[in-house]
């Protein structure tokens, strides 16, 4: 029998009172609602913050290992597929700009059950993300302790998972504090970071190219064109593109969101793919497999170092320490703002969607997201947390594609997007086709514990859910 949920909207009808709670800080009320503080470049700093981390820094080792030069193909099959949901993402996006991104749209075309499933399993989603990015991050700084002259002793495993800790918690607080600091230093890091990779990019493609000579080692890796390795690679470093879909998650707190919403996706997408495809070209052109599967996941440290010494190291380091803290700190954001989506229609219990009116932030969410994230990060489990965070996201992915052909056949009064995918139910069809066909191709350890999320997450629905209707879009 399911529990009786309280609290919260539903049905998209006011309730009779508003529950009101007092606290020594500010005055908490359920149904207040975020603020609209994030332009064009906030967003666009959320999708390539989040997307450019691992991309660029953790993944060209283990991609360029299994499959050489061809991990190129590997990153330009999983933008393609990102640009393939990223379009129908967008036309729902701007229809109902709301907190809670792929939850709020798969609820409202395909019905309270495939909701709360999504919902809850973006929650664990992108908890599996970010503690994927906040490992890299006690890799990276690992790595720069090295550079330094500084020795961790025999266990750098703990220190790895310490600096990961850590960092999960300071991004938390920092979340907790407001949306805007949050936003101020995510479009610092991305604006650091992205000077900082063109020029290193711009001299590695001239070194690939024979324009200049760096005095790199001989040593190209081979290509392995089979379209099994490829797409299995694909699989694994689809956590790359999840940035895009953040930028839903927080449609809420977005200054025209008819505007932004669709040039902030979509320009994350093309700009970070480009940027991806270059970066394994020139790592691939500088170190052999065997090189780059030895270095693993700082392998692009050693590309540094051999194309401008101590200093191309340096940059290395410290572009991987910006790239990895603005992924985690754009996911803890999003994490936050998909658990409030959910609550807010009482899927989850009304208390973890109030918001503290001294910060404008959902206060309880972020404890939500940034609990989880600390747990999962001290693991160390960098291509499972990758892989299970892309499972839950291809299934949220091709679900939002659903969801918008559902909805144009049913065309609700309320659904009137400032943007429409062209080509009729063409492109959101291929989309779903794309993301569910890519799991096929992951890990089954990965699969297994992806569907064990969504077990999981149905039986609360049957639980707790299973009463609750939900309506429109307002």
């Amino acid at each position: 029998m399911s529990s009786e949920p309280t609290g919260t909207n539903i049905e998209g009808e006011a309730p009779d009172a508003e529950p009101v709670v007092e606290t020594d800080e500010a005055t908490i009320t359920e149904d207040a609602e975020l603020e609209r503080t994030l332009g064009l470049s906030g967003g666009l700093a959320i999708g390539i913050g989040t997307m450019i981390g691992a991309g660029i820094f953790v993944f060209p080792g283990l991609a360029g290992a299994e499959v050489g030069t061809a991990a190129a193909a590997s990153f330009g099959v999983g933008g393609i597929i990102a640009l393939l949901v990223a379009l129908p993402t967008s036309e729902l996006a701007t229809a109902m700009p709301k907190s809670g991104g792929g939850y709020y749209f798969i609820s409202r075309g395909l019905g309270t059950l495939a909701g709360t499933i999504i919902g809850l399993s973006l929650w664990i989603g992108l908890v599996f993300a970010t503690a994927f990015y906040l490992v890299g991050l006690g890799f990276y700084a690992l790595d720069g302790l090295a550079l330094v002259g500084i020795t961790v002793g025999a266990s750098p495993g703990i220190i790895v998972s310490t600096i990961a800790v850590i960092a999960g918690i300071g991004f938390t607080v920092l979340n907790v504090t407001g949306t805007e600091n949050a936003a101020k230093l995510q479009n610092g890091i991305v604006a650091l970071l992205l000077s900082m990779l063109v020029a290193f990019l711009a001299f590695g493609m001239a070194d690939a190219l024979g324009l200049v000579d760096a005095g790199t080692p001989p040593g190209e890796a081979r290509n392995v064109w089979a379209v099994g390795p490829i797409m299995s690679v694909a699989a694994l470093v689809f956590t790359s593109y999840l940035g895009f879909a953040q930028v839903a998650t927080v449609a809420g707190e977005m200054k025209s969101p008819g505007r932004n919403l669709p040039l902030a996706m979509l320009g994350s997408v093309l700009i970070v793919t480009a940027m991806y495809v270059i970066t394994i070209f020139v790592a691939t052109s500088v170190f052999t497999q065997d090189a780059l599967a030895a270095a693993g996941e700082t392998a692009m440290v050693e590309i540094g170092r051999a194309l401008l010494g101590t200093p191309g190291a340096l940059v290395i380091i410290i572009g991987g320490l910006l790239a990895t803290m603005s992924s985690a700190n754009a996911s803890i954001l999003s994490t936050s703002r998909a658990i409030y989506g959910v609550s807010k229609d009482a899927l989850l219990p009304g208390w973890a969607s109030r918001i503290n009116l001294k910060y404008g932030t959902p206060h309880v969410a972020l404890g939500l997201a940034g609990g989880p994230v600390i747990v999962l990060a001290a693991t160390r489990q960098v291509q499972l947390l990758a892989e299970v965070a892309s499972f839950l996201h291809l299934i949220m992915y091709g679900l939002m594609c659903v969801a918008l052909i559902a909805i144009r056949r049913d065309r609700p009064e309320w659904y009137d997007p400032d943007f429409v995918v062209p080509g009729g139910p063409v492109i959101p069809a291929v989309g779903a086709v794309a993301s569910f066909g890519l799991i096929a191709f992951m890990d089954p350890l990965s699969i297994g514990v992806g569907l064990g999320v969504i077990a999981a997450t149905a039986g609360w629905y049957f639980y707790y859910a299973r009463d609750i209707r939900l309506k429109g879009a307002l």
